[in-house]
């Protein structure tokens, strides 16, 4: 008896394990092939909210779990209505979609102000209930592994409430380790896909712990070293990334409140304006970050983003001192002081421009010689580094012109326009040789020969005078004895390549001769050589036609020749013409005629 007792339970688990069966979703790489599919590669929150939008909405219909048409009935989702994985779908976009929400105010140009800030903190609480729903039901609905990744994911959304907030930084430090935890347990296990995302995952949780534990206390960063800590990029850092600008700006005003003065070339320009000191702060601390970086620690991209941040925080504290000398009145001091720091800061950007291009020069030069990869890399034509240099040799001449105005030059300014006149004579001479090379890659040999003789008497001149200044740079020393070599190997080339060319010219010319043809041999080709006899070219010198040239066409073509007219008498029928038997001659008749008549 027992054992038909213990049969009939087993039979019912069977029963209960075949009628709940557990759900299985790949949390992460499901949210982040949305992501980056949907506006997130490029931060764009709004369309990310309305794919979760039209997502859902999707979702509901084809579940035919919609809230009643007309009035609105809301139908809650709990553990017994979900009958598939499509129901555990809606939760977590819900989710999604009031954090993207919440996000996109987050990125408003001027910062979200009061009232919007309070309507952000509202929608990160709707994505925390949420994701906590989301975790409750796949306990419940779910296999082991997609609970631990909906446990990771409301542990994260609490985290986000909580720093958003200012507030209980212990527990958004807990929030934050404990989903960290989970994503560094799953990223031992899966594909190798599912162990990059974790790994993904867990770097970008680092910078947000560690600014929590700066916030507790627990942690000796200073304020200007957590900028380090956001390099990573990811959606999971944008929330850590707007409260350390904040935080940035914070510091920046309060360590502006002792900047009195800008240093230039031995000039010292007062600043009243509090605007004008924070952006030039925040400039020269980018400048700063910049400098202590070397080369190779730092991408070449990264490099580029940190010189558009400084041109943006200048050109803000332009825009202020203007604004200052706009409202500044009759007082000539103030005029002369604000139009100094005007002419300062002109120059400072005039530098970091020429900077930012030399970088775009040498990331170009280092793509020139470099052969077609795996990755399709785009290689540069010397048109473009010919392109790059004209924009450094107009920066000169910019700052060369803004150097020179002025009545009190200093010593220090008379150098910076002796330094800029030299990288002009620099820049025009690598400008002469590159243009030289798309001469030669045109196979023009003798305009390629002579650039590269222009560009060489020009390095050779630069170099000498170079040489002379009592400091010079090094750097550029090495540069132009390069060029140098440069322009004299590359003439030598071409000079022996004019040569060759001129030798096998009358060899080619005969072969091209020899291969006109009367009779057309090539469909495709466009026009014979008498049809061509105004235009002023060669029939057979052309190198970049691979078809013979054709005279004529043999034998000529049929043409169209007029036929006479062909006349139709129509009027002929409905004539009624005169009788003319009176005008007709009578035949006389014979004697036996007569008789027989």
């Amino acid at each position: 008896m027992s054992k038909e007792k213990s049969d009939v339970s087993s039979m019912e688990v069977d029963d209960q394990i075949s009628t709940n069966p557990k759900f299985s979703i790949n949390v992460l790489q499901l949210l982040k092939s949305s992501q980056m599919q949907h506006g997130l590669r490029f931060g764009d929150y709004t369309r990310y909210r309305r794919y979760c939008t039209a997502r859902l909405r999707r979702l509901y219909k084809s579940l035919k779990f919609t809230h009643g048409r007309g009035k609105y009935t809301k139908k809650s989702i709990t553990a017994s209505t979900i009958t598939e994985v499509r129901f555990l779908h809606l939760v977590l976009y819900t989710a999604e979609r009031a954090w993207s929400h919440a996000m996109e105010k987050r990125q408003l140009p001027d910062g979200p102000n009061a009232r919007q800030r309070s309507y952000l903190i509202g929608r990160l609480r709707k994505a925390v209930k949420w994701a906590t729903l989301f975790a409750e039901l796949c306990a419940i609905k779910g296999d082991s592994r997609t609970s631990l990744e909906a446990e990771a994911y409301a542990s994260y959304m609490k985290g986000n409430l909580l720093f958003e907030q200012d507030q209980n930084w212990d527990i958004a430090l807990k929030s934050f380790k404990s989903a960290r935890v989970v994503y560094e347990e799953l990223g031992k296990y899966g594909d190798l896909d599912n162990q990059v995302l974790c790994r993904e995952r867990v770097e970008e949780l680092e910078p947000s712990i560690r600014y929590c534990l700066h916030k507790i206390g627990e942690s000796n960063l200073q304020a200007s070293e957590l900028v380090h800590i956001g390099e990573i990029e990811g959606p999971a850092l944008d929330l850590f990334k707007a409260k350390l600008e904040a935080v940035m700006d914070e510091a920046r005003s309060q360590q502006a409140a002792s900047m009195t003065e800008f240093h230039w070339l031995g000039h010292r320009f007062p600043i009243s304006n509090a605007k004008t000191r924070v952006s030039i702060l925040k400039a020269q601390e980018l400048e700063k970050e910049l400098n202590d970086r070397m080369e190779g620690t730092l991408p070449s991209e990264k490099r580029l983003a940190v010189f558009d941040k400084i041109f943006t925080a200048y050109h803000e504290a332009r825009g202020s001192i203007r604004n200052d000398l706009a409202n500044a009145g009759n007082s000539e001091n103030m005029k002369d002081d604000l139009s100094g720091l005007d002419k300062a800061i002109g120059c400072v950007l005039g530098q970091r421009t020429i900077e930012r291009n030399q970088l775009l020069v040498s990331v170009a030069k280092s793509k020139l010689s470099k052969t077609r990869d795996e990755k399709n890399e785009k290689l540069t034509k010397p048109e473009e580094l010919v392109r790059l240099y004209d924009l450094l040799l107009q920066n000169t001449a910019d700052l060369s012109d803004l150097l020179s105005s002025g009545r009190d030059r200093k010593e220090e300014e008379v150098a910076l326009f002796e330094e800029c006149e030299l990288k002009s004579l620099i820049f025009r001479a690598e400008r002469c040789f590159f243009l030289g090379k798309s001469y030669s890659s045109a196979g023009k040999r003798t305009e390629a020969y002579s650039l590269f003789c222009l560009a060489r008497s020009l390095a050779e001149k630069t170099l000498k005078k170079l040489q002379s200044v009592a400091n010079h740079d090094q750097a550029m020393v090495k540069e132009l004895e390069t060029l140098y070599k440069d322009c004299r190997s590359n003439s030598c080339i071409e000079h022996a390549m004019g040569i060759m060319e001129h030798e096998k010219a009358p060899n080619d010319l005969s072969k091209k001769i020899s291969a006109v043809s009367i009779s057309p041999t090539d469909k495709k080709a466009e026009k014979f050589l008498v049809e061509k006899l105004d235009l002023y070219e060669s029939a057979v010198g052309d190198s970049s036609t691979k078809a013979a040239p054709r005279i004529a066409a043999y034998q000529p073509g049929f043409q169209a020749i007029p036929s006479n007219p062909i006349v139709v008498d129509l009027a002929y029928d409905a004539i009624d013409f005169p009788s003319i038997q009176n005008r007709m001659k009578k035949d006389k008749k014979g004697f036996i005629s007569r008789l027989w008549g």
